[in-house]
């Protein structure tokens, strides 16, 4: 089978695991390039109508569930007389290898996963199937410790007022309830039996009940207590230890009625394990309706002890008519001869036969009632139940009660037929059933519909997580700049977040993951004028802090330096952060000044004029009438560079100074 392609699209590439009717591969979607798991019929099966039957019953049960903690099937098919269901990929154990590798859990873990499973359990009730093979090994627990319920292959529908009267013995021998080991009647509450199994091994470490055949542990449903599981653990609280014992009653009557009155208890223990969990006053009677007397091992009993009181050898005492079942210890054996003791073991042989018996002659009975093969009154006018799929709700109860039948409103359901019809009824069209009998018929919801997730905060690994929870499948992921979403996060999707899809809607979920803001690439400030690279600095978004370094010169050949930056703190095409500080140097020219004040003191008016003029400096007097031999007195400003101008102060030759 490894590497066909099922359907021109599921490449099958390994087996991953195998049940009692299908093998189980990983595959490869080529049209939407993921990978999805693939259940396929066993060839010895393929002839079996009944069994295909059967098994493309599990993807019509679930199909429409829209749940995170129920597998969700994408596709179902038929290739060259193979017969397959694609269910989505879900990487991790099973609860069975878990508890197997790590024993018993800690009544922390064992509330979270039980209450995932009876969410689970809860969509499926509300949309009136029943599991019936509730176990560890049907329950994945993925690597993110996401819990999911699979193999919905013995499904069976069902709804509030009506149970369905299983026609066979089905589900696995450690799980299953009393009534399904004694082929009875069954509703949701068997499930939440075999959760509370489940629930008691994940504390425990072990199931309540074993034996040397799968009919040996059966009758210990029947007709053994539960020990206590706080006797075999004594770290759980005492209020666990009541939910899985209520979990666990034999009598439907007894049990939780509902997943969400179950999820309720786990929660109010979750919170706090000293909770009180209410044990309900015992009833005696079941408020629904019975198809037919259910096998009870007290019936069983009296007819064994009846048969076995009939089948006496003449030899054997008035005193052996007793029940042998009671002879069990070493010292009432003793009391026996081994006549007794021979009888006792005939006795016992009949019993187990008669037991077997019975349990035949009810699951036979229950199937030909279930299937309309027998009439509960053989006097009754027989009619055919009519075919009402796709008519309106009034039309299917005007159709049906033409006939001389009950309507009875079967709820809704999601279905790809057109909203307000017909989508089944129960008992199916072409069924001969008496006159008066109920016929429940379901209408069309429309096809169901479920919310694209909001990935806002949600960094890649979790986006992915809550696509693949809520049911849809991861597209393209790619990853762009953003100033306002932090890096790692999500910054868009595509469709958008609360878009409302069909369940049936293959779209993937696209997504964009932020790489925080765009980095700037530090320019080359070299030889730029300080204006030029605050301009620059503008259009990059950086800052910039300003160092001159003052020159000071009086050769004018330098001066093309002068307000040009020469060094810069980050190197140049150097990736930073919008707004990061870069240092720049720049050069700030100082000409050389003259102390011409000293020069020209006492100096006469013709030498000032001479050196003034040699060393460009600009001059007056404040009196220029002054002789050529006036003397210098004062000069302002005392000192000057090269260009600036100054004032000169004479005197008279020879005449003291003012």
């Amino acid at each position: 089978m490894v590497g066909k392609v099922l359907g021109e699209r599921y490449e099958i590439l390994e087996k991953i695991g195998e049940g009692g009717m299908s093998y189980v591969y990983k595959a490869k979607c080529h049209k939407l390039k993921r990978f999805v798991a693939v259940k396929i019929l066993k060839d010895s099966f393929t002839n079996n109508e009944e069994i295909i039957e059967k098994f493309k019953r599990e993807a019509t049960a679930i199909a429409n569930l829209t749940n995170p903690n129920i597998v969700n099937i994408l596709d179902v098919g038929t290739q060259d007389n193979i017969h397959y269901i694609v269910m989505e990929y879900v990487k991790g154990k099973n609860l069975k290898e878990i508890i197997n590798e790590h024993g018993k859990f800690s009544y922390e873990s064992a509330i979270s996963i039980a209450s995932k499973v009876a969410n689970a359990l809860d969509c499926a009730h509300r949309n009136n199937i029943i599991h019936r093979d509730i176990k560890p090994q049907n329950i994945l627990v993925t690597e993110e410790g996401i819990v999911k319920v699979t193999d919905f292959g013995i499904a069976k529908s069902t709804d509030s007022s009506t149970i369905t009267y299983t026609n066979s013995v089905m589900g696995s021998a450690h799980y299953f309830s009393p009534e399904q080991a004694k082929g009875s009647y069954i509703d949701c509450r068997t499930d939440l039996y075999s959760l509370g199994v489940v629930l008691y091994e994940m504390v425990t470490g072990r199931v309540p009940f074993d034996g040397e055949s799968p009919v040996a542990v059966a009758l210990k449903h029947i007709q053994e207590e539960v020990v206590p599981p706080k006797n075999i653990n004594s770290k759980i609280p005492d209020s666990l230890n009541t939910l899985i014992l209520k979990a666990t009653e034999k009598e439907p009557i007894k049990r939780y009625q509902s997943a969400k009155e179950m999820i309720g208890d786990l929660e109010k223990i979750k919170e706090n394990p000293n909770a009180q969990i209410i044990i309900p006053v015992e009833s005696l009677e079941d408020d629904h309706t019975r198809i037919m007397e259910p096998i009870t091992v007290e019936a069983i009993k009296q007819a064994a002890a009846k048969k076995a009181s009939n089948v006496k050898p003449k030899d054997i005492d008035e005193e052996d008519d007793e029940d042998d079942e009671y002879y069990d210890d070493e010292d009432e054996d003793e009391k026996l001869t081994p006549k007794q003791k021979k009888q006792r073991t005939k006795n016992r042989i009949l019993l187990g036969l008669l037991f077997l018996l019975l349990l035949v002659i009810g699951a036979v009975s229950a199937y030909a009632i279930t299937n309309n093969k027998v009439s509960l009154n053989p006097k009754a006018e027989q009619v055919e139940v009519p075919d009402v799929i796709g008519m309106t709700k009034d039309q299917a109860k005007s159709t049906i009660e033409g006939k001389g039948l009950v309507f009875v409103d079967g709820g809704q359901e999601n279905s790809d037929k057109p909203q307000g019809t017909a989508t089944q009824s129960v008992p199916a069209a072409g069924d001969k059933v008496d006159k008066s009998t109920q016929v429940k018929v379901v209408i069309s919801a429309g096809i169901a519909t479920i919310n694209v997730p909001d990935l806002s905060t949600q960094d890649e690994a979790g986006a992915k997580k809550a696509i693949a929870s809520a049911g849809f499948s991861v597209g393209n992921v790619t990853q762009d700049y953003s100033d306002t979403v932090p890096k790692g996060k999500v910054m868009s999707q595509d469709p958008a977040a609360n878009a409302v899809k069909n369940k049936n809607d293959t779209t993937p979920v696209n997504f964009v993951i932020s790489k925080g803001p765009q980095p700037v690439i530090v320019p080359d400030f070299a030889r730029k004028t300080v204006d030029e690279a605050q301009k620059i600095i503008a259009d990059q978004k950086l800052s910039l802090n300003l160092k001159p370094k003052e020159v000071v010169t009086d050769k004018v050949e330098n001066k093309d330096m002068d307000g040009k930056i020469f060094d810069q703190t980050i190197p140049k095409d150097t990736e930073v952060a919008k707004n990061t500080d870069i240092t720049v140097q720049y050069y700030k020219y100082q000409p050389r000044k003259i102390d011409v004040q000293s020069a020209l003191n006492n100096q006469t008016r013709d030498f000032a004029e001479t050196w003034l003029n040699k060393n460009g400096i600009a001059y007056n007097f404040d009196d220029p009438s002054q002789p050529k031999d006036s003397t210098v007195v004062k000069v302002e400003p005392a000192q000057v560079a090269p260009g600036e101008s100054v004032k000169v102060y004479l005197k008279p030759a020879n005449k003291p100074a003012q």
